[in-house]
Protein backbone atom coordinates (compact mmCIF):
# COMPACT_ATOMS: atom_id res chain seq x y z
CA UNK A 1 0.00 0.00 0.00
CA UNK A 2 1.54 3.31 -0.98
CA UNK A 3 1.68 6.32 1.67
CA UNK A 4 -0.42 8.15 0.06
CA UNK A 5 -3.68 4.98 -0.09
CA UNK A 6 -2.69 4.60 3.70
CA UNK A 7 -3.17 8.59 4.40
CA UNK A 8 -6.43 8.70 2.45
CA UNK A 9 -7.52 5.49 3.91
CA UNK A 10 -6.94 7.30 7.50
CA UNK A 11 -8.32 10.15 6.53
CA UNK A 12 -11.72 8.29 6.07
CA UNK A 13 -11.28 6.42 9.20
CA UNK A 14 -11.45 9.68 10.68
CA UNK A 15 -13.88 11.46 9.49
CA UNK A 16 -16.33 8.12 9.83
CA UNK A 17 -15.43 8.26 13.39
CA UNK A 18 -15.91 11.40 13.96
CA UNK A 19 -19.74 11.43 12.50
CA UNK A 20 -20.43 8.44 14.59
CA UNK A 21 -19.32 10.41 17.66
CA UNK A 22 -21.21 13.81 16.65
CA UNK A 23 -24.80 11.84 16.05
CA UNK A 24 -25.07 10.44 19.61
CA UNK A 25 -23.90 7.61 22.54
CA UNK A 26 -25.30 5.21 20.50
CA UNK A 27 -22.82 5.86 17.56
CA UNK A 28 -20.20 6.59 19.51
CA UNK A 29 -20.35 3.23 20.84
CA UNK A 30 -20.48 1.86 17.11
CA UNK A 31 -17.03 4.32 16.79
CA UNK A 32 -15.48 2.11 19.24
CA UNK A 33 -16.50 -0.80 17.28
CA UNK A 34 -15.34 0.34 14.07
CA UNK A 35 -11.73 1.40 15.65
CA UNK A 36 -11.03 -2.25 16.49
CA UNK A 37 -12.16 -3.49 13.13
CA UNK A 38 -9.66 -1.10 11.60
CA UNK A 39 -6.88 -1.71 13.94
CA UNK A 40 -7.67 -5.50 13.10
CA UNK A 41 -7.37 -5.02 9.32
CA UNK A 42 -3.79 -2.85 9.85
CA UNK A 43 -5.15 0.54 8.76
CA UNK A 44 -4.30 1.99 12.20
CA UNK A 45 -1.91 1.00 14.38
CA UNK A 46 -3.33 0.37 17.66
CA UNK A 47 -1.47 3.99 19.09
CA UNK A 48 -2.82 5.68 16.06
CA UNK A 49 -6.72 4.27 17.17
CA UNK A 50 -6.50 5.68 20.89
CA UNK A 51 -4.97 9.35 19.84
CA UNK A 52 -7.68 9.09 16.86
CA UNK A 53 -10.59 8.02 19.86
CA UNK A 54 -9.15 11.13 22.23
CA UNK A 55 -9.38 13.75 19.89
CA UNK A 56 -12.58 12.73 18.08
CA UNK A 57 -14.00 13.27 21.48
CA UNK A 58 -12.38 16.07 22.06
CA UNK A 59 -13.92 17.84 19.36
CA UNK A 60 -17.05 16.66 19.69
CA UNK A 61 -17.10 18.19 23.11
CA UNK A 62 -16.15 21.26 21.68
CA UNK A 63 -18.62 21.27 18.77
CA UNK A 64 -21.91 20.61 20.31
CA UNK A 65 -21.12 20.42 24.47
CA UNK A 66 -23.29 24.32 24.51
CA UNK A 67 -25.73 22.99 22.34
CA UNK A 68 -26.58 19.86 24.04
CA UNK A 69 -26.95 21.59 27.35
CA UNK A 70 -29.02 24.26 25.96
CA UNK A 71 -31.44 21.54 24.21
CA UNK A 72 -31.39 19.54 27.54
CA UNK A 73 -30.77 21.57 30.19
CA UNK A 74 -28.35 19.19 31.25
CA UNK A 75 -24.74 20.21 32.57
CA UNK A 76 -22.03 20.68 30.45
CA UNK A 77 -20.47 17.73 32.12
CA UNK A 78 -23.42 15.51 31.42
CA UNK A 79 -22.52 13.83 28.11
CA UNK A 80 -25.44 11.42 27.26
CA UNK A 81 -28.69 10.47 29.26
CA UNK A 82 -30.23 6.94 28.59
CA UNK A 83 -33.77 5.43 29.81
CA UNK A 84 -34.41 2.20 29.68
CA UNK A 85 -36.44 -0.59 31.59
CA UNK A 86 -38.76 -3.26 31.07
CA UNK A 87 -41.95 -4.93 32.02
CA UNK A 88 -43.03 -8.44 33.03
CA UNK A 89 -46.02 -9.84 33.05
CA UNK A 90 -46.35 -13.58 34.24
CA UNK A 91 -48.42 -16.22 35.36
CA UNK A 92 -47.42 -19.20 37.47
CA UNK A 93 -48.26 -22.85 38.87
CA UNK A 94 -46.10 -24.64 41.52
CA UNK A 95 -47.52 -28.23 41.92
CA UNK A 96 -46.81 -30.31 44.97
CA UNK A 97 -46.12 -33.75 44.79
CA UNK A 98 -46.94 -34.91 47.99
CA UNK A 99 -50.29 -33.55 48.26
CA UNK A 100 -49.42 -32.36 51.27
CA UNK A 101 -49.67 -28.62 50.68
CA UNK A 102 -51.82 -27.04 48.04
CA UNK A 103 -51.02 -26.35 44.66
CA UNK A 104 -50.70 -22.39 43.43
CA UNK A 105 -51.35 -20.34 40.77
CA UNK A 106 -51.17 -16.66 41.17
CA UNK A 107 -50.53 -13.65 38.41
CA UNK A 108 -47.49 -11.58 38.78
CA UNK A 109 -45.70 -8.56 37.73
CA UNK A 110 -41.79 -6.86 37.20
CA UNK A 111 -40.98 -3.75 36.13
CA UNK A 112 -37.64 -2.28 36.71
CA UNK A 113 -37.35 1.76 34.90
CA UNK A 114 -33.65 3.27 35.19
CA UNK A 115 -31.55 5.88 33.62
CA UNK A 116 -28.07 5.81 32.61
CA UNK A 117 -26.03 9.38 32.83
CA UNK A 118 -22.68 9.34 30.94
CA UNK A 119 -20.37 11.94 32.22
CA UNK A 120 -17.41 13.72 30.88
CA UNK A 121 -13.61 11.80 32.13
CA UNK A 122 -15.20 8.72 31.91
CA UNK A 123 -17.26 8.70 34.39
CA UNK A 124 -20.69 6.71 34.87
CA UNK A 125 -23.82 6.99 37.01
CA UNK A 126 -27.07 4.96 37.31
CA UNK A 127 -30.19 4.09 38.93
CA UNK A 128 -32.80 1.79 38.75
CA UNK A 129 -35.64 0.94 40.79
CA UNK A 130 -37.36 -1.90 40.72
CA UNK A 131 -41.12 -3.70 42.17
CA UNK A 132 -41.13 -6.39 45.38
CA UNK A 133 -42.70 -7.75 47.56
CA UNK A 134 -41.82 -7.00 51.49
CA UNK A 135 -39.07 -8.85 52.71
CA UNK A 136 -40.09 -8.82 56.90
CA UNK A 137 -38.73 -5.63 58.04
CA UNK A 138 -35.41 -5.16 55.59
CA UNK A 139 -36.94 -3.82 52.10
CA UNK A 140 -37.86 -6.09 48.97
CA UNK A 141 -36.66 -9.64 48.16
CA UNK A 142 -33.19 -9.43 47.62
CA UNK A 143 -33.45 -12.11 44.64
CA UNK A 144 -36.74 -11.43 42.78
CA UNK A 145 -38.51 -8.30 41.85
CA UNK A 146 -41.67 -10.41 41.58
CA UNK A 147 -45.28 -9.05 43.08
CA UNK A 148 -48.07 -10.74 42.86
CA UNK A 149 -52.20 -9.51 41.95
CA UNK A 150 -53.34 -9.41 45.66
CA UNK A 151 -55.17 -7.39 48.38
CA UNK A 152 -57.51 -5.69 46.77
CA UNK A 153 -55.72 -3.81 44.41
CA UNK A 154 -53.83 -2.36 47.07
CA UNK A 155 -51.06 0.18 45.53
CA UNK A 156 -47.36 -1.92 45.46
CA UNK A 157 -43.84 -1.01 46.58
CA UNK A 158 -41.07 0.47 44.52
CA UNK A 159 -37.52 -0.10 45.59
CA UNK A 160 -33.95 0.76 44.82
CA UNK A 161 -32.77 -1.63 42.95
CA UNK A 162 -29.41 -0.02 41.43
CA UNK A 163 -27.56 3.01 42.96
CA UNK A 164 -23.96 3.45 41.25
CA UNK A 165 -21.00 5.02 40.09
CA UNK A 166 -18.50 3.88 37.63
CA UNK A 167 -14.88 5.33 36.69
CA UNK A 168 -13.72 3.98 33.04
CA UNK A 169 -9.91 4.84 33.86
CA UNK A 170 -8.87 3.19 30.93
CA UNK A 171 -10.42 2.43 27.61
CA UNK A 172 -8.20 1.84 24.99
CA UNK A 173 -8.24 -0.82 22.17
CA UNK A 174 -6.46 -3.56 24.31
CA UNK A 175 -7.11 -2.45 27.89
CA UNK A 176 -10.06 -1.52 30.42
CA UNK A 177 -10.03 -0.93 33.63
CA UNK A 178 -12.87 -0.16 35.49
CA UNK A 179 -13.84 0.98 39.38
CA UNK A 180 -17.42 0.80 40.62
CA UNK A 181 -19.24 1.35 43.88
CA UNK A 182 -22.48 1.41 45.12
CA UNK A 183 -25.85 -0.68 44.35
CA UNK A 184 -24.88 -2.60 41.16
CA UNK A 185 -25.56 -5.45 38.78
CA UNK A 186 -23.52 -8.12 39.99
CA UNK A 187 -19.85 -8.30 37.71
CA UNK A 188 -19.77 -11.80 38.41
CA UNK A 189 -20.67 -14.36 35.21
CA UNK A 190 -22.25 -17.94 35.44
CA UNK A 191 -23.86 -19.66 32.82
CA UNK A 192 -26.37 -21.00 35.50
CA UNK A 193 -28.13 -19.25 38.40
CA UNK A 194 -27.27 -21.90 41.25
CA UNK A 195 -24.57 -18.86 42.86
CA UNK A 196 -26.80 -16.03 42.42
CA UNK A 197 -30.33 -15.31 41.11
CA UNK A 198 -30.22 -12.84 38.00
CA UNK A 199 -32.19 -10.56 39.92
CA UNK A 200 -29.37 -10.09 42.88
CA UNK A 201 -28.23 -6.60 42.62
CA UNK A 202 -24.86 -6.31 45.31
CA UNK A 203 -24.14 -3.63 47.39
CA UNK A 204 -20.53 -2.88 47.83
CA UNK A 205 -17.39 -2.38 45.28
CA UNK A 206 -16.16 -4.29 41.89
CA UNK A 207 -13.29 -4.04 40.10
CA UNK A 208 -12.43 -4.97 36.59
CA UNK A 209 -9.64 -5.32 34.19
CA UNK A 210 -9.33 -6.77 30.92
CA UNK A 211 -6.49 -7.05 28.28
CA UNK A 212 -7.10 -8.15 24.53
CA UNK A 213 -4.11 -10.49 23.89
CA UNK A 214 -5.07 -10.14 20.08
CA UNK A 215 -8.11 -10.18 18.10
CA UNK A 216 -9.69 -13.08 19.39
CA UNK A 217 -8.74 -13.25 22.49
CA UNK A 218 -9.50 -11.49 25.95
CA UNK A 219 -8.74 -11.82 29.61
CA UNK A 220 -10.58 -10.58 32.13
CA UNK A 221 -9.76 -10.06 36.16
CA UNK A 222 -12.83 -9.28 38.47
CA UNK A 223 -12.59 -8.54 41.98
CA UNK A 224 -15.53 -7.92 44.61
CA UNK A 225 -16.40 -7.07 47.78
CA UNK A 226 -19.94 -6.92 48.61
CA UNK A 227 -20.98 -5.49 52.29
CA UNK A 228 -24.13 -8.41 53.12
CA UNK A 229 -24.48 -6.42 56.73
CA UNK A 230 -24.11 -3.62 58.72
CA UNK A 231 -24.54 -4.16 62.06
CA UNK A 232 -24.23 -1.56 64.72
CA UNK A 233 -23.75 -3.48 67.65
CA UNK A 234 -20.66 -5.32 66.48
CA UNK A 235 -17.42 -4.57 63.90
CA UNK A 236 -17.63 -7.99 62.62
CA UNK A 237 -19.83 -7.12 59.42
CA UNK A 238 -20.67 -10.16 57.14
CA UNK A 239 -19.42 -9.89 53.72
CA UNK A 240 -18.53 -11.55 50.36
CA UNK A 241 -14.93 -10.96 48.95
CA UNK A 242 -14.09 -12.70 45.68
CA UNK A 243 -12.28 -13.42 42.39
CA UNK A 244 -12.75 -14.01 38.89
CA UNK A 245 -10.50 -14.82 36.00
CA UNK A 246 -12.18 -15.45 32.48
CA UNK A 247 -10.56 -15.83 29.00
CA UNK A 248 -13.25 -15.46 26.26
CA UNK A 249 -11.99 -16.81 22.69
CA UNK A 250 -13.45 -16.09 18.82
CA UNK A 251 -11.67 -18.87 17.30
CA UNK A 252 -13.01 -17.99 13.72
CA UNK A 253 -16.34 -16.65 12.47
CA UNK A 254 -18.31 -19.90 13.61
CA UNK A 255 -16.71 -20.81 17.24
CA UNK A 256 -15.92 -18.84 20.08
CA UNK A 257 -15.50 -19.88 24.02
CA UNK A 258 -15.20 -18.81 26.87
CA UNK A 259 -13.61 -20.24 30.61
CA UNK A 260 -13.69 -18.94 34.16
CA UNK A 261 -12.60 -19.53 36.94
CA UNK A 262 -13.63 -18.15 40.75
CA UNK A 263 -12.88 -17.99 44.23
CA UNK A 264 -15.63 -16.44 46.35
CA UNK A 265 -15.69 -16.39 50.62
CA UNK A 266 -17.82 -15.16 52.81
CA UNK A 267 -16.31 -13.46 56.03
CA UNK A 268 -18.04 -13.02 59.57
CA UNK A 269 -20.20 -15.62 58.56
CA UNK A 270 -21.47 -16.14 62.37
CA UNK A 271 -23.56 -12.52 62.22
CA UNK A 272 -25.75 -13.79 59.32
CA UNK A 273 -28.29 -15.68 61.30
CA UNK A 274 -32.19 -15.60 59.82
CA UNK A 275 -32.85 -12.78 62.51
CA UNK A 276 -30.44 -10.57 60.58
CA UNK A 277 -30.36 -10.63 57.13
CA UNK A 278 -34.20 -11.62 54.98
CA UNK A 279 -34.93 -15.20 55.35
CA UNK A 280 -35.97 -15.95 51.73
CA UNK A 281 -33.42 -19.34 51.33
CA UNK A 282 -33.14 -22.70 52.61
CA UNK A 283 -30.67 -25.27 52.43
CA UNK A 284 -28.14 -24.32 54.64
CA UNK A 285 -26.81 -26.28 57.91
CA UNK A 286 -27.83 -24.11 61.09
CA UNK A 287 -27.69 -24.25 65.01
CA UNK A 288 -30.58 -23.71 67.06
CA UNK A 289 -30.05 -19.99 67.01
CA UNK A 290 -30.29 -20.33 63.55
CA UNK A 291 -26.64 -19.42 62.83
CA UNK A 292 -24.52 -20.90 59.80
CA UNK A 293 -22.85 -23.84 60.77
CA UNK A 294 -19.87 -24.27 58.23
CA UNK A 295 -18.70 -21.43 56.72
CA UNK A 296 -18.08 -20.32 52.31
CA UNK A 297 -14.67 -20.33 50.83
CA UNK A 298 -15.43 -21.87 47.41
CA UNK A 299 -13.69 -22.56 44.30
CA UNK A 300 -15.49 -22.70 41.01
CA UNK A 301 -15.19 -22.80 36.51
CA UNK A 302 -17.21 -22.74 34.28
CA UNK A 303 -17.20 -23.19 30.03
CA UNK A 304 -18.91 -22.57 27.59
CA UNK A 305 -18.60 -23.41 23.92
CA UNK A 306 -20.64 -21.85 21.28
CA UNK A 307 -21.29 -22.44 17.07
CA UNK A 308 -22.74 -19.72 15.51
CA UNK A 309 -24.72 -21.08 12.34
CA UNK A 310 -25.43 -18.51 9.69
CA UNK A 311 -28.82 -19.09 9.74
CA UNK A 312 -31.86 -21.17 11.33
CA UNK A 313 -35.79 -21.37 10.44
CA UNK A 314 -37.88 -18.83 11.58
CA UNK A 315 -35.32 -17.20 13.21
CA UNK A 316 -33.79 -13.82 12.28
CA UNK A 317 -29.68 -13.55 11.57
CA UNK A 318 -27.18 -16.04 12.86
CA UNK A 319 -28.08 -19.07 15.15
CA UNK A 320 -26.02 -19.96 18.07
CA UNK A 321 -25.83 -22.89 19.99
CA UNK A 322 -23.94 -23.02 23.18
CA UNK A 323 -23.35 -25.85 25.81
CA UNK A 324 -22.16 -24.86 29.13
CA UNK A 325 -21.69 -26.10 32.95
CA UNK A 326 -19.99 -24.99 35.64
CA UNK A 327 -18.98 -26.60 39.02
CA UNK A 328 -18.53 -25.20 42.71
CA UNK A 329 -16.84 -26.98 45.26
CA UNK A 330 -16.35 -25.29 49.40
CA UNK A 331 -13.84 -27.40 51.43
CA UNK A 332 -15.41 -25.46 54.58
CA UNK A 333 -18.05 -27.89 54.66
CA UNK A 334 -17.46 -31.59 55.62
CA UNK A 335 -20.15 -32.94 53.48
CA UNK A 336 -23.03 -31.38 51.16
CA UNK A 337 -20.42 -28.88 49.65
CA UNK A 338 -20.49 -29.20 45.72
CA UNK A 339 -22.52 -27.86 42.87
CA UNK A 340 -22.76 -27.93 39.35
CA UNK A 341 -25.27 -27.09 36.42
CA UNK A 342 -24.74 -28.57 32.62
CA UNK A 343 -27.61 -26.78 30.22
CA UNK A 344 -27.62 -25.86 26.37
CA UNK A 345 -29.22 -23.23 25.35
CA UNK A 346 -30.68 -23.00 20.61
CA UNK A 347 -30.79 -19.88 19.34
CA UNK A 348 -31.47 -16.02 20.79
CA UNK A 349 -34.56 -14.22 21.66
CA UNK A 350 -34.86 -10.77 21.95
CA UNK A 351 -34.89 -9.68 18.11
CA UNK A 352 -38.01 -9.39 15.80
CA UNK A 353 -39.07 -12.91 14.72
CA UNK A 354 -36.30 -14.93 16.45
CA UNK A 355 -36.74 -17.79 19.45
CA UNK A 356 -34.50 -19.52 22.40
CA UNK A 357 -34.87 -22.80 23.63
CA UNK A 358 -33.00 -23.95 27.35
CA UNK A 359 -32.21 -26.78 28.99
CA UNK A 360 -30.44 -26.85 32.48
CA UNK A 361 -29.77 -29.37 34.95
CA UNK A 362 -28.79 -28.31 38.19
CA UNK A 363 -27.92 -29.96 41.25
CA UNK A 364 -27.01 -27.66 44.38
CA UNK A 365 -25.88 -29.60 46.89
CA UNK A 366 -27.02 -28.44 51.21
CA UNK A 367 -23.91 -26.22 52.27
CA UNK A 368 -22.44 -25.58 48.83
CA UNK A 369 -23.33 -21.74 48.61
CA UNK A 370 -24.66 -19.33 50.92
CA UNK A 371 -28.81 -19.64 50.39
CA UNK A 372 -29.66 -16.51 50.45
CA UNK A 373 -27.88 -15.82 46.65
CA UNK A 374 -29.02 -18.53 44.89
CA UNK A 375 -32.23 -18.89 42.19
CA UNK A 376 -35.65 -17.74 43.73
CA UNK A 377 -37.68 -19.90 41.88
CA UNK A 378 -35.65 -23.02 41.49
CA UNK A 379 -36.78 -24.75 44.90
CA UNK A 380 -38.04 -27.74 47.18
CA UNK A 381 -40.82 -28.85 49.44
CA UNK A 382 -40.15 -28.91 53.27
CA UNK A 383 -42.96 -30.99 54.98
CA UNK A 384 -41.56 -30.05 58.00
CA UNK A 385 -39.33 -27.04 58.78
CA UNK A 386 -35.88 -27.01 58.83
CA UNK A 387 -33.99 -24.91 61.55
CA UNK A 388 -34.71 -20.99 60.88
CA UNK A 389 -37.02 -21.54 58.39
CA UNK A 390 -40.63 -22.70 57.86
CA UNK A 391 -42.64 -25.65 55.72
CA UNK A 392 -44.14 -25.73 52.00
CA UNK A 393 -41.94 -24.54 49.09
CA UNK A 394 -39.08 -23.06 49.67
CA UNK A 395 -35.71 -21.81 47.00
CA UNK A 396 -32.07 -22.16 48.29
CA UNK A 397 -29.88 -24.79 48.44
CA UNK A 398 -30.27 -28.32 49.05
CA UNK A 399 -32.16 -28.85 45.51
CA UNK A 400 -31.45 -30.48 42.20
CA UNK A 401 -33.25 -30.75 38.71
CA UNK A 402 -33.97 -29.80 34.86
CA UNK A 403 -35.26 -26.49 33.68
CA UNK A 404 -36.45 -25.74 30.56
CA UNK A 405 -37.61 -23.31 28.42
CA UNK A 406 -38.88 -21.84 25.15
CA UNK A 407 -38.62 -18.21 24.09
CA UNK A 408 -40.43 -16.43 21.04
CA UNK A 409 -39.68 -12.54 20.42
CA UNK A 410 -42.48 -11.47 17.82
CA UNK A 411 -40.99 -7.70 18.03
CA UNK A 412 -37.99 -6.32 18.95
CA UNK A 413 -39.34 -5.20 22.07
CA UNK A 414 -41.88 -8.47 22.96
CA UNK A 415 -40.32 -11.50 24.54
CA UNK A 416 -42.78 -14.59 24.81
CA UNK A 417 -41.87 -17.46 27.11
CA UNK A 418 -42.93 -20.30 29.30
CA UNK A 419 -40.77 -22.30 31.58
CA UNK A 420 -41.01 -25.21 33.39
CA UNK A 421 -38.85 -26.84 36.78
CA UNK A 422 -38.67 -30.35 37.16
CA UNK A 423 -37.05 -30.03 41.13
CA UNK A 424 -36.86 -32.49 43.91
CA UNK A 425 -34.92 -31.74 47.99
CA UNK A 426 -31.45 -33.88 47.46
CA UNK A 427 -32.19 -34.08 51.20
CA UNK A 428 -36.28 -34.40 52.47
CA UNK A 429 -37.28 -33.15 55.75
CA UNK A 430 -38.39 -35.13 57.21
CA UNK A 431 -36.35 -37.99 55.21
CA UNK A 432 -38.93 -40.00 54.38
CA UNK A 433 -41.05 -37.42 52.56
CA UNK A 434 -41.55 -36.47 49.19
CA UNK A 435 -40.04 -32.99 48.36
CA UNK A 436 -40.43 -32.92 44.57
CA UNK A 437 -42.25 -29.89 42.67
CA UNK A 438 -43.00 -28.62 38.85
CA UNK A 439 -43.46 -24.98 38.32
CA UNK A 440 -44.63 -23.14 34.95
CA UNK A 441 -44.11 -19.67 34.21
CA UNK A 442 -45.62 -18.10 31.07
CA UNK A 443 -44.13 -14.33 30.82
CA UNK A 444 -44.65 -11.60 28.68
CA UNK A 445 -41.68 -9.08 28.57
CA UNK A 446 -41.06 -5.65 27.31
CA UNK A 447 -37.92 -3.80 26.67
CA UNK A 448 -38.53 -0.13 26.72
Amino acid sequence: MSKQDNFTKKALAAGAITALAFAGSAQAQSSDALLNKLVDKGVLTTKEADDLRKETQKDADKAFGNMNQQKSGLPDWVSSLKFYGDLRLRYESIFIDSGDFPERSRFRYRIRPGFTAMLKDNFEVGMRLTSSEPSGAFGGDPVSGNTSFSDNGSKKFVYLDLAYAKWHAIKTTNWNLAFTGGKMENPLHFPGTELFDKDYTPEGFAQEISYRLDPRHVLKVTAVQYILDELAASGKDPALLGGQLRWNAAWDKHWSSTLGGTYLSIVNRDSLITATVPNQGRGNTRNAAGALVHGFNAYGGDAGLTYLFDSAPLHTGAFPVTISGDYLYNPSAPADNVAYTAGITFGKAGKKHSWQLDYRYTRLEADAWYEEFTESDFGGVYATAPIGGDSNYRSGTNVKGHWVKASYSPADSLTISAAYFFTDLIHPSPSNSDGGAGRLQLDLVWKF
